[in-house]
């Protein structure tokens, strides 16, 4: 006879107003995948008066946004940690334990309710709720944590497998990524979970084999930059005059303007690789080029005033390259960039 499932009983412990539990405090076993460390990190570059443009932040606070932006110094960051559970269910989207769960994805199903599953796993999850909404997550995150869930043995994910023409399809096969692919509801007898979200020091050093395993047997040109379009993809988050600042940097400045969605990952990874600057509208589509750009590069996201990030200078910190602060003016979704302050911001690096 099958068990009525846990989403019945986390429902029913929203619905009672019972605090939900931390689902890592039910770990059998918790280690440190690496230590923590204290890093030198570099401040971003920008024009006076940018930073007071920004009015709202994604992903942090704005105080932990801006503070992330602006650091200079030695900085201490936690370590990555590593979890081992047992008897837990995975349905929907959403990991199971005692008066705990843990989102992977948005749920299918309205309701969220089940049975118990009768296919039993023991697995490596190397992926997090933001690393399957954003590609730009993925790419910068899943693809580094994966040599953890590796050295398991086990490695597994929730995500299908990606369309053979795809980016992500071309990334995996560059990388040698083969993960055993998690179809429906299981039931894992045993769990392994990764905290990576630390920018310590052995995040930094997998992020650059990641980067040097893309460019083997690669001869990339040096080029002044690249700016990479965004368009009206993926979120929306349109700059009005993209096209006009785009065709001023190729004019002007000498860079290659280069549309990702009808480019192959090879080919932008043949452009970037040499780049000395990395410039376009925040978003996914910049990963392309940020993970294989050189040290001390310069990575100039054009930012919207509602919508400030700090992760792309995560990033940026840790290939050792330089970040601009650039903030366009108008809200999350329209937004305009002067090329005064683009051409300005620019000049900055050298």
């Amino acid at each position: 006879m099958l068990n009525p499932l846990r989403p019945y009983s986390a429902r029913m412990r929203r619905m009672a107003g019972r605090p939900s539990a931390a689902f890592t405090d039910g770990a059998i076993e918790t280690w440190q995948e690496a230590p923590g460390s204290v890093l030198q990190f570099r401040p971003a570059l920008a024009l006076p008066g940018q930073a007071d443009r920004i009015r709202a932040s994604v992903f942090a606070t704005l105080p932990e946004t801006v503070e992330a932006l602006t650091r200079d110094g030695e900085v201490s960051e936690g370590p990555t940690i590593g979890w081992r559970f047992r008897d837990i269910d995975l349905v929907d989207g959403v990991l199971y334990r005692n008066g705990a769960e843990l989102h992977l994805r948005n749920r299918r199903r309205r309701f969220g309710l089940a049975f118990r599953p009768r296919h039993a796993v023991s697995g490596a999850l190397y992926e997090t709720w933001t690393t399957n909404r954003w590609f730009g997550s993925w790419l910068m995150d899943a693809l580094v944590a994966y040599p953890l869930a590796a050295r398991t043995g086990m490695a597994m994910t929730t995500a299908p497998a990606p369309k053979p023409s795809s980016h992500a399809a071309q990334y995996e096969s560059m990388l040698e990524i083969s993960p055993t692919r998690i179809s429906g509801d299981v039931h894992f007898d045993e769990l392994i979970l990764f905290g990576d979200l630390a920018n310590n020091a052995d995040k930094w050093r997998r992020q650059r084999e990641l980067r040097d395993v893309l460019l083997t047997g690669r001869d990339p040109k040096p080029v002044p930059g690249v700016f990479l379009l965004r368009g009206l993809g993926g979120d929306m988050r349109y700059l009005k005059n993209e096209a006009e600042l785009a065709e001023r940097l190729a004019k002007e400045r000498g860079f290659l303007v280069i549309d990702p969605l009808n480019a192959s990952a090879n080919e932008l990874i043949e452009a970037c690789g040499a780049a000395r600057a990395i410039v376009g509208v925040e978003g996914s589509h910049l990963v392309h080029g940020i993970n294989v750009a050189p040290p001390d590069a310069a990575i100039v996201p054009i930012q919207p005033p509602d919508r400030v990030a700090a992760t792309l200078k995560q990033l940026s910190d840790r290939l050792g390259q330089r970040f601009g602060l650039l903030v366009a003016e108008g809200n999350d979704t329209v937004f305009t960039l002067d090329w005064d302050d683009l051409a300005r911001t620019l000049d900055l690096f050298d």
